[in-house]
């Protein structure tokens, strides 16, 4: 009992973690139009800015992950979340495009960094638990983007200065993030590596972590395109203030956070193969009314806020279905997990980058057709994937 009701706490704790990386995530995305504004970026710079903070967070996951193993995920956590919303106040801060751009480059590192140790500790706590719950914590994730989202929204349309407002709020992330840090589970490395190597009866192949990682890419690439691009896309697109901008993310960002807090009830209706295509076809059918809002007249930002919604509501429930189904079935679910993040991350974190680029040489509207194709994608690649691990398809058998 005493052990149960210390993984309980630990869940709440991690929770409490989720939701102000969420808070930091929304308080980047959703001032990106003001500060757009601010620095007059433009869509090739905010590629550019992107990209640095890809790099950044792909140039540290690797080295997070050793430190996770050798020093634990409680302890990178409970450093890397203040580092990382005190990072975001040099971004803010920044005078120029050109300290902006060095700025983001640490941002993404302590974001990489955030990332591992979040989901590192998810497992664990899920081990100690004896149940999944990596679901509701993305959810929690996910409403702390839309708090976050929320908050900024009425900040700006009250005519806050944005260089105040991120910084007030990184500073309150960074006095909250002390509080549920002694709460977290102490898991020693040998118990971590004991545990993974207690699995399912299988070891998935090489061909098939990588269908599963091509899915996930897809997936991040279109969710973080709506991260990054909703707002600016209202902006730019369909001459919103930015204040009514922010309100495209927030909708995106209510809609996935629902979503998946639902999303396993609705796994269990509908079997992991057909909540895959059921997934898709929404997402897809987001970004139809996404690239039609710029045709929509007067009606353009209710018929994006729409799209965007749909997008959220698709999006939602791809990863952890594809997650949960390569944890159930892998020998070493640890790593199998580990093999597929890594080819997939690069969908979210380099995927907006190139988004980006595109708007300079064509449009944004034309730019976003790149995750339309991804959210097809999805839908038609995702269930087969699924079906082929369940069902035995690209496995091998332990010997």
């Amino acid at each position: 009992m005493p052990e149960r009701s210390a993984d309980s706490r630990a869940r709440a704790a991690l929770s409490v973690f989720y939701g102000l990386a969420g808070v930091l995530s929304a308080l980047w995305v959703a001032t990106l139009p003001a500060v757009d504004e601010r620095l007059d970026l433009g869509p090739g710079r905010i590629g550019t800015l992107l990209l640095l903070l890809a790099v950044g967070a792909l140039a540290t996951m690797p080295i997070a992950g050793r430190v996770a193993d050798r020093w634990g995920s409680r302890r990178l956590l409970r450093v890397a979340a203040p580092v990382c919303a005190s990072m975001l106040c040099g971004v803010a801060l920044a005078p120029s495009y050109g300290v902006l751009a060095v700025a983001v480059v640490p941002f993404g590192a302590a974001t990489g960094a955030v990332t591992i140790a979040l989901n590192v500790h998810g497992v664990e706590v899920e081990r100690g638990l004896g149940k999944p719950v990596m679901g509701s914590l993305h959810g929690v994730w996910s409403l702390g983007g839309v708090i976050g989202g929320a908050v900024i929204t009425a900040a700006l349309a009250a005519g806050a200065d944005v260089r105040t407002l991120m910084v007030s709020v990184a500073v309150a992330v960074i006095v909250v993030s002390i509080v549920p840090g002694p709460f977290l589970l102490t898991v020693s490395t040998s118990g971590r590596e004991d545990a993974e190597n207690v699995g399912g009866p299988v070891v998935l192949s090489a061909g098939m972590i990588a269908l599963m990682g091509g899915v996930v890419f897809a997936a991040y690439l279109s969710e973080a395109t709506a991260t990054d691009w909703a707002a600016v896309h209202a902006r730019w697109e369909l001459a919103a203030e930015p204040a009514t901008a922010s309100v495209v993310y927030t909708a995106f960002a209510a809609a996935m956070t629902v979503t998946r807090f639902l999303g396993d009830p609705l796994r269990a209706r509908l079997g992991p193969a057909r909540t895959m295509r059921f997934a898709g076809s929404v997402a897809s059918t987001g970004y139809a009314l996404v690239l039609a809002a710029s045709f929509a007249g007067t009606g353009a930002v209710a018929c994006a806020i729409a799209g965007w919604s749909l997008v959220g509501v698709g999006m939602a429930t791809v990863v952890p279905v594809i997650f949960s189904t390569v944890g159930a079935m892998a020998s070493r679910p640890g790593r199998a997990l580990s093999a597929v993040t890594t080819i997939s991350f690069g969908g979210a974190l380099i995927g907006p980058a190139v988004i980006g680029y595109v708007a300079e040489v064509e449009s944004l509207g034309t730019a976003l057709l790149i995750p339309a194709v991804f959210a097809v994608f999805v839908t038609l690649a995702g269930p087969p994937a699924v079906r082929a691990v369940t069902g035995g398809l690209f496995r091998q058998r332990k010997s």
